[in-house]
């Protein structure tokens, strides 16, 4: 029973951590191609959905997560947000979601918030999110997600998934040193960034990148699994040498004696049956 849960923990284990890496693949290479957006059309936006209202600052940021700057056609690469007021002003929900309905936006639901809720909508690539706060409300415009983007994220995930079961099938089956080396070298150089990603999934879904995690960590894992590397491998050599010593005392041992213990005792009882007859 405890080695089928060991098995089933380590296969669990495989699948999760690059399934996790392959749902960063998958989001990245889903959200290639993404419209960048322009700071004019950002202002169009705002004004068509929240007529007659001026922010009273605004500002334009291109996407910076995790030290990473992202290309401008990544999803996520940038988008505008416009302050309105330094108080509250929860008729601006209603507002939006007004001109948002006759105006053909898509997708329109509630951003639960406080002490109001807000509203989000899709519409030609982009999306606008109206939220409150308790310094005023924001309503920032981004790119949306592309097309597929959902689908190839779960079929990077899923692959990912079955690559890491395959490669630690080896490790859950047996004991050997190399797949438990291999095994070693790949949950612990991969933990941190499976760590991240999913404490960031946890925070803000799939709405924010979450591949730039891995890049900005490229560098340490390198560092972090050479040096597990070596470690590893003078841990083996010693295993073998110690196995090896092993090995030559045991065939010592053996090689010392080659008669065998009857062989020497039929011969002691014969010597003294043959004084015994002598006599």
């Amino acid at each position: 029973m405890g080695h089928r849960l060991r098995f089933v923990a380590l296969l669990l284990l495989g699948a999760v951590l690059l399934g996790t890496v392959g749902l960063c693949v998958g989001s990245w290479y889903g959200g290639r191609g993404t419209v960048p957006l322009s700071p004019e059309r950002a202002r169009s936006v705002a004004a068509e959905l929240l007529p007659g209202t001026e922010p009273d600052s605004s500002a334009f940021q291109r996407g910076y997560r995790y030290g990473v700057f992202l290309a401008t056609d990544d999803f996520g690469s940038g988008h505008a947000v416009f302050h309105y007021g330094v108080r509250v002003d929860c008729s601006l929900s209603e507002q939006l979601r007004r001109n948002a309905a006759s105006r053909g936006w898509q997708s329109l639901r509630r951003v639960p918030g406080t002490p109001c809720d807000g509203w989000r909508a899709e519409n030609e690539g982009l999306t606008v999110t109206l939220t409150h706060r308790a310094y005023g409300s924001t309503l920032r415009v981004a790119p949306a997600a592309p097309d597929g983007f959902l689908a190839t994220t779960v079929i990077g995930t899923l692959l990912g998934a079955a690559a890491g079961a395959a490669l630690f099938w080896p490790v859950a089956r047996r004991r050997s040193p190399v797949p438990l080396l291999v095994g070693t070298l790949v949950t612990v150089g991969l933990l941190p960034g499976v760590g991240l990603t999913w404490a960031d999934l946890a925070t803000d879904g799939l709405a924010e990148p979450v591949w730039p995690i891995w890049r900005s960590l490229v560098p340490g894992l390198v560092l972090l699994w050479l040096v597990l590397l070596l470690v590893g491998s003078i841990v083996l050599a010693r295993r073998r040498n110690r196995a090896g010593a092993a090995a030559d005392v045991t065939a010592a041992g053996r090689g010392s004696n080659p008669r065998g213990p009857n062989e020497t005792s039929l011969g002691v009882s014969g010597g003294r049956e043959d004084r015994s007859i002598r006599t």
